[in-house]
């Protein structure tokens, strides 16, 4: 459709942005209304800050909609290659994931949907699948690279299945990937606690993803990541304070996944971590206040993931969203700077 604009790449990138936002803008308003009519709504857990109370019943599985202005949006603009059907079957199946445990809370109507076990089977059984397509079929190097330091070979160590023309199993690239993959899916569920907050940080996030995506010359990828950031910018609209609804676990898990698959296609395994830092900060805060009350029966914080720390300790909802996304911005930025510099030598 948009194919007379193939000789301006940049055009389409940013064409990404707007198409995704107002599909994202057009359809929220109607989904709102059926999750209304519905009586789908979220399910606060009761150990949380007392102002978040309110929320309880606010409709949830917003993230339905950011993925289907995204999936639209990369068919209608990105071209078929091997990385653009990893990344959207990655999104869809995380995404299905997540609908799953939105649906489970729901029916159920507490704050848990499905147990841990039962998200971690699934969340590590796409990344490892999407690991092994990405080697086998869109020949991504089993090496993550440090800039400035060193590159590990972490195909040291692979497997070949006699099927076909052989399917390559690197051990250790495998593993690396599905802790990554994994851990980016919970750490941006996590962060998404506060009206806006995991919008609003992903789309920083992705906006920089689609700038290495376009610097490393993965058109289809920059238009998906650069879609991904106008679904989160359209969702905004919807999702700041106080919010119309929230985007659920179908959207925080495959926006975290995505974001990994978006690293190992780009390249960028190590450096995600930095330009995702503010996702890793809320991870770890989260374990390191597990370890050290399970050791201690204290706490370092007086509340985990981090931003429910800073609004026990007096800060506004509002006042900890936007400072997390200036510290999202910051983390980005350096990242982007360690890619951009790495890249030149």
């Amino acid at each position: 459709m948009f194919s007379m604009f193939s000789v301006y790449p940049t055009f389409l990138v940013f064409l990404a942005v707007v198409i995704s936002m107002v599909v994202t803008m057009a359809l929220m308003p109607i989904w709102i209304r059926f999750l209304k009519s519905s009586h789908i709504g979220q399910q606060v857990r009761a150990d949380g800050p007392q102002s978040h109370l309110v929320k309880q019943g606010t409709p949830t599985m917003g993230g339905v909609i950011m993925l289907l202005a995204v999936v639209v949006c990369t068919f209608l603009i990105g071209g078929p290659t091997p990385e653009i059907w990893l990344l959207l079957a990655a999104l869809v199946l995380t995404g299905l994931l997540g609908l799953i445990d939105d649906g489970s809370k729901v029916a159920h109507e507490r704050s848990l949907g499905l147990t841990p076990k039962a998200k971690l089977i699934g969340q590590f059984a796409i990344a490892t699948a999407f690991a092994l397509c990405a080697v086998n079929l869109a020949h991504i190097a089993p090496t993550v690279e440090i800039p400035f330091l060193y590159t590990f070979d972490l195909g040291i160590l692979t497997l070949t299945i006699p099927f076909g023309d052989g399917i390559a199993i690197p051990v250790l690239y495998i593993l690396f990937v599905d802790i990554l993959l994994v851990g980016m899916c919970n750490a941006v569920n996590l962060t998404d606690g506060l009206d806006g907050l995991a919008a609003g940080s992903v789309m920083i996030v992705m906006i920089v993803m689609a700038a290495i995506a376009y610097r490393e010359n993965l058109l289809s990828p920059a238009i998906f990541a650069a879609a991904l950031a106008g679904a989160c910018v359209g969702f905004l609209w919807f999702n700041s304070y106080p919010a119309e609804i929230f985007m659920g676990d179908t959207g925080s898990l495959a926006l975290g996944m995505v974001l990994g698959c978006l690293a190992v296609v780009t390249k960028t395994e190590f450096v995600s971590l930095i330009i995702g830092g503010l996702f890793v900060a809320e991870a770890l805060s989260v374990m390191i206040q597990v370890v050290y009350y399970k050791r201690t029966k204290k706490r370092i914080f007086l509340m985990a993931p981090l931003h429910h720390h800073f609004e026990k300790k007096g800060w506004s909802e509002t006042k900890v969203v936007v400072r997390f996304w200036i510290v999202s911005s910051v983390f980005a930025a350096c990242g982007f700077s360690l890619y951009f510099a790495g890249g030149m030598l």
